[in-house]
């Protein structure tokens, strides 16, 4: 599709994308800005340009209800009702009597500071002020909406529906009658019909908030109405502290100290390691979930045991399998950096010989039995934040340096895929990163032919380190996708990985170059596809086979199975 001046909608999109980065870049460096200002309206038409498939009609009159509800379990709670938000570093808020606001998909510390303001803990790297900011940009394009709906322009009056949404909001606690009403007069505010809307207020209905989403909408309206009419602005800061912070692998730098010293306390430092980026479930369960819950699930397939270890009501089955693999060499260690990071440490020393497959050979002396490293999911430049600092040696008391023995780093994620369907496979042979000419190409110990046959299709090729995963849209990713580049998926670490390993082993020589990299994603998301994308929902059960198909093709790997 062509647009003025011959240039498609994949390199007019490429440009806002590069627009709003440095846009971003400048505010930050300038401490405010207000979303209603210039600055402001530059970051709303960039992403107006865009029209990120994950944002649906934002560009549309009628309001985007697939998008909101993404937005918001990424933000914290309440935030709609606060003009002004202030972006901080650990500044030690958590030492206050401010209750501690953690978003239900983002693992970030927000604190309510009074009822006009919000202030967001940014401890993960530029990526997090990306993120949060794109998403409030979504925001503000959506109240805005609001705004123009029941605002009349002349009289400068407001529309009957929305004096009747206001009303059921201050009532509180309504009767099914009411409700309904309410939500009538809400469907015709957003330009969306009942069923919509009712089936997003019972999305977001909670047993103690079930009126959540009438307040929602309602609190976007009234900040936007009362910007309009009254002139209050609202405003993003960024704290003096986080600007000076940002950027110096503080969080990074004690996140991988601790490790070190636990991994000197219990003598595993000059150990083989192998470093694994997953979760905090799928290598544990792979190496002990079947010695210890094997007897309750006689006669099933592996697969089930997995299935019903990711079903929340099962805490308990959980617990026997985390209290088994503490008591044979795993050591867990929750974070306490900041980065939000947990780690698991596994001595596979310690493994018994009737314990599964996963365990190393009995001849191997016990000072050779690898040890693996597992390492929660990073986000964006984290990833290279955590890894860069991970790899430095260690620093003993005396001064000398001593170099971790690292033979193995495998990184398993998420990702959008470009072809096939939720649930795929996606074996990368390089990392390209998303508005610059940086490429990352690897040999990755992992292939195509090592998950072929096993009831999944699997991609194999070049994949997108992207500056964000809300920014993308069809015509960019099908330039991706087939171009030259030879694109098969999309993530948001990976590139970062990659430079930070790189360094390490070819440069800075603190590991060794003939370091292993492993690589796997499986698809979160089909971005080309309507319906599939992120703002979809979750994987659900659909998730479980991958992570372990991936997990035990690592691990197979790591013990020469």
């Amino acid at each position: 599709m062509n647009t003025r001046k011959g240039r498609t909608r994949a390199q007019e999109s490429t440009s806002a994308i590069e627009r709003m980065y440095i846009t971003m870049r400048h505010l930050f460096n300038r401490g405010f800005y207000k979303p209603g200002g210039v600055s402001g309206e530059s970051l709303r038409q960039s992403l107006l340009q865009i029209r990120p498939e994950i944002y649906g009609t934002v560009a549309e009159e009628k309001t985007e209800l697939n998008g909101l509800t993404y937005v918001l379990d990424r933000l914290p709670e309440g935030i709609e009702q606060c003009r002004y938000i202030n972006l901080t570093s650990d500044e030690g808020y958590k030492e206050s009597h401010f209750q501690v606001i953690i978003p239900p998909k983002r693992r970030r510390n927000c604190y309510r500071i009074d009822k006009d303001q919000m202030n967001i803990e940014i401890t993960r790297g530029r990526s997090d002020i990306y993120d949060i900011l794109t998403h409030l940009t979504f925001l503000f394009i959506e109240s805005h909406k609001i705004c123009k709906r029941v605002l009349l322009p002349e009289k400068g009056e407001l529309i009957r529906d929305w004096e009747k949404l206001e009303s059921a909001v201050k009532k509180g606690k309504l009767n099914q009658f009411e409700r309904e009403v309410a939500l009538v007069h809400t469907a015709n505010i957003l330009g969306r019909t009942f069923e919509e809307v009712l089936e997003v207020y019972r999305l977001l209905a909670t047993k103690e908030k079930p009126e959540k989403f009438l307040h929602i909408i309602y609190w976007l309206g009234k900040i936007a109405i009362e910007e309009e009419t009254l002139g209050v602005k609202r405003t993003i800061t960024f704290s003096p502290v986080l600007r000076e912070r940002l950027g110096h692998h503080i969080h990074g730098e004690m996140w991988a100290n601790t490790i070190k010293n636990t991994l000197k306390k219990y003598n595993l430092l000059n150990r083989p390691l192998h470093i694994i980026s997953a979760n905090m479930h799928s290598v544990m369960n792979s190496i002990f979930a079947q010695k210890v819950l094997g007897k309750e699930f006689q006669h099933k397939e592996e697969l089930e045991i997995y299935q019903a270890l990711s079903l929340p009501e099962n805490d308990q089955l959980r617990k026997k399998v985390k209290d088994f693999a503490s008591k044979n060499g795993m050591i867990s260690m929750d974070d306490v950096s900041g980065t939000n990071i947990d780690v698991q440490i596994f001595d596979t020393a310690k493994i018994k010989s009737n314990d599964g497959i996963f365990k190393p050979k009995d001849t191997t002396p016990d000072e050779e039995k690898p040890v693996l490293f597992v390492m929660d999911y990073a986000f964006g430049e984290q990833a290279y934040e955590t890894i860069d600092e991970l790899l430095k040696p260690y620093k003993s008391e005396d001064g000398s340096s001593v170099f971790l023995n690292v033979v193995s780093i495998s990184i398993m994620g998420k990702a959008g895929i470009l072809e096939g369907e939720k649930g795929d496979l996606m074996i990368p042979t390089a990392h390209i990163f998303e508005g610059t000419a940086d490429n990352y190409p690897f040999d990755n110990e992992l292939s195509k032919s090592d998950f072929e046959g096993c009831g999944l299709k699997v991609f194999e090729g070049s994949m997108v380190t992207v500056l964000g995963t809300s920014l993308q849209n069809k015509d960019l990713l099908r330039f991706f996708n087939e171009s030259t580049w030879n694109v098969i998926g999309l993530e948001m670490e990976g590139a970062h990985y990659q430079k930070a390993i790189q360094s390490a082993s070819k440069i800075r020589k603190s590991i060794s170059q003939d370091v292993k990299v492993r690589y796997a994603y499986y698809a979160s998301d089909n971005p080309l596809e309507t319906g599939s994308t992120l703002a979809s929902g979750g994987l659900g059960t659909t998730g479980v086979k991958p992570t372990y198909l991936i997990t035990q093709k690592i691990l197979e790997q790591i013990f020469n199975i």
